[in-house]
């Protein structure tokens, strides 16, 4: 008798970064060259084929009803802020952040506020309903919200097919599955036509859609990059468990601007939106050395912030440069431009540098502030009090001026400040005494305090040397 050979079960090759399939296994991606992303699934079954599909008319713009695409307010002002004034109809919104950093509590949050005026759904896959009850009755009641614990696909799908609610926050998308395909849920598989359909859904029902996701220890989105590319809004929820303070971005929006900020303090009642973080991020003690005030602007809000910095003799044969919220590129830089052009050895020093309150600045306008900082903690001499710092610095030594100068400088008079070190050509505003400087070595000269000097010229005597070193 003849023995019959099983078929072998199909399956395809998926990259976890750009989503390119292949019939086999590659080291490097041929789509995006990054390594050891290709990972096994099986293939779906091909759908059947169907008859021809009939044409849609397209609409003009000028005729599309703009009541169609009022935004709908979350009712958590941070939150509305960076979306760019709320939540668009039909859009999808993916919020990723690390475990227990509050991304449940703030969305929860969210679906109460939105409740009493729209219909507001939530689908949780990780959680029971009695445990979402517990946790709602914490943050001071549960209101109208409608709750549907499920992890298939195929139900979520038709269940907001037929309810049609204004809202839905899918919690999270990792723990829905389809049974059409045989991977595991949280594959990349069902994580990429998990975000297919609910975007189908979601553009063809009209339904608000929240995506609740995973990070990995990189602190990215868990799942394949296609699932970013597929949803209109990206939002990063950072923080530590540690700490009170949340930041939230938004790292894509087609609907408004990346570079808002919303700033939450986590309480025994919920998360809690500080409307003026510089006053809790701003504040600085005077006298120490190694401590500058910046101010950044993120987006439309201008924000002071306190950078603190270490100079130590390093025993090392390479120091070390170690940046907690600056980009470490940025600051390699900066110790370069002030080794080079203001005078301040740094060649056989590691240097530390961190922006209190867990917050991260990308904007070059607080390039200034993280130099004087450091040449504080370099030369022992702390930052002339009631004074802020704004300014990009070039590597030949020189400042530009930053973006948006009067309302960078309305946010320090309110903080009480009474000076400000910046690019020449900065306007004065207000109250605030602007000094402007044309070059690094004049801005640490007018920012920080003179070098004590004991009569003896001991203190001229160290510059000196510093001065000698450096070249």
């Amino acid at each position: 008798m003849a023995c019959v050979a099983k078929a072998k079960a199909a399956v395809q090759f998926s990259c976890t970064e750009c989503g390119y399939s292949a019939g086999r296994w590659f080291g490097k991606c041929p789509g995006c060259s990054s390594f050891g992303t290709l990972v096994e699934e099986p293939v779906a079954g091909a759908a059947p084929a169907g008859g021809a599909a009939a044409s849609r008319p397209p609409l003009r713009l000028v005729d599309v009803d703009v009541e169609e695409a009022a935004r709908i307010g979350t009712g958590v002002p941070e939150l509305d802020r960076v979306l760019g004034g709320g939540l668009v109809p039909a859009s999808l919104v993916l919020l990723g952040g690390e475990p227990g950093v509050g991304k449940s509590t703030l969305l929860l949050m969210a679906l109460q506020a939105m409740s009493g005026t729209r219909r507001a759904l939530l689908v949780t896959g990780e959680e029971s309903v009695a445990q979402v009850k517990l946790r709602a009755d914490r943050l001071g009641g549960c209101g109208g919200i409608e709750v549907l614990a499920e992890t298939e696909l195929e139900v979520v799908c038709e269940t907001l097919r037929t309810e049609r609610p204004d809202v839905c926050v899918i919690d999270s998308v990792q723990t829905l599955y389809s049974s059409e395909l045989g991977s595991a849920p949280g594959s990349v598989a069902q994580v990429r036509e998990a975000a297919a359909r609910l975007l189908r859904v979601a553009k063809e029902s009209g339904v608000a859609t929240i995506l609740v996701g995973h990070v990995t220890k990189d602190g990215a989105v868990a799942g394949p990059r296609v699932l970013e590319h597929l949803v209109d809004c990206v939002l990063q929820f950072e923080g530590d468990r540690y700490h009170e303070h949340r930041v939230l971005r938004a790292a894509k929006n087609r609907f408004g601007s990346t570079n808002e900020l919303g700033v939450f303090e986590m309480t025994g009642a919920g998360l809690v939106g500080v409307p003026d973080p510089s006053e809790v991020f701003g504040r600085t003690v005077e006298g120490e050395p190694g401590a500058a005030v910046a101010c950044a602007l993120e987006g439309t809000r201008p924000l002071l912030l306190e950078i603190q910095a270490l100079v130590a003799q390093s025993e090392l044969a390479m120091p070390r440069r170690v940046a907690t919220g600056v980009d470490p590129k940025r600051l390699a830089m900066i110790v370069a431009v002030l080794s080079r052009h203001a005078g301040v050895p740094l060649g056989q020093a590691d240097v530390f540098v961190n922006v209190a309150g867990g917050v991260r600045i990308d904007e070059p306008g607080a390039d200034l502030a993280v130099a004087l900082a450091i040449a504080s903690a370099a030369r022992r001499c702390p930052v002339r009090g009631g004074t802020a710092a704004f300014g990009e610095i070039g590597l030949t030594g020189r400042l530009r001026p930053a973006a948006q100068a009067e309302r960078r400088l309305e946010e320090c008079a309110k903080l009480g400040l009474v000076r400000a070190v910046a690019p020449a050509g900065t306007a004065a505003a207000g109250r605030i005494r602007v000094e402007g400087a044309e070059t690094l070595r004049a801005a640490i000269r007018a920012g920080l305090e003179p070098a004590p000097n004991d009569g003896d010229g001991s203190a001229r005597h160290e510059r000196g040397e510093s001065r000698a070193a450096a070249r």
